[in-house]
């Protein structure tokens, strides 16, 4: 989906959280005997937050070094006239969405894929399921609002669902529109 945003978003850059992990060495073993990818601390949190800074302070500064081609030059601006927004990552976010997908699936679908390091026996089971439920209920209970996926509905019909989402933000300006999507 990522992807697919990219090439018919213009001037869309991307920010992969996966880029932001600690080194394996650095991530705890929790008492189910895996390495704890799924929790905060398996995240440079700094890196990741400074980088989004970098992102709203200077959109444009930070797409031409990503190297995402600009459609057109923004209006230029009194740098004192700025707000420089330094707020937690929460804040940021215009949009959020969460692709859910039941048990049965979402296991079929990750013994699909593969890893440079293969899921361990028991990993899924013992440890990928159990902290999505987890993350799950915490996010449904944030209060924060949070637009669900449905994991099962074709790709086509979950890029239109979130690319018109999207659109319907852009017709509200005012935002540098940041938008995370959490799955398995």
């Amino acid at each position: 989906m990522t992807n697919r945003l990219i090439k018919t978003l213009p001037n869309c850059c991307v920010v992969h959280q996966d880029d932001f992990f600690k080194k394996p060495d650095q991530i705890e073993v929790g008492d189910d005997g895996f390495r704890q990818w799924d929790v905060m601390t398996a995240m440079d949190m700094e890196s990741m937050t400074n980088t989004m800074k970098a992102w709203m302070e200077n959109p444009v500064k930070f797409a031409r070094s990503h190297g995402v081609p600009l459609s057109s030059a923004p209006e230029e601006s009194n740098p004192d006239e700025q707000t420089h927004i330094l707020i937690p990552l929460l804040d940021v976010f215009d949009k959020s969405f969460y692709i859910t997908i039941p048990y049965e699936e979402c296991k079929r679908r990750r013994s699909t894929r593969q890893y440079t390091v293969p899921d361990p026996p028991g990993l899924f089971d013992g440890h990928v399921w159990p902290m999505y439920l987890k993350h799950r209920r915490e996010m449904e209970s944030s209060g924060l609002h949070i637009e669900c996926l449905d994991g099962l509905r074709s790709k086509e019909e979950i890029y239109t669902q979130v690319y018109e989402s999207i659109q319907n933000n852009l017709l509200n300006p005012g935002r540098l529109l940041s938008i995370p999507v959490q799955n398995l």
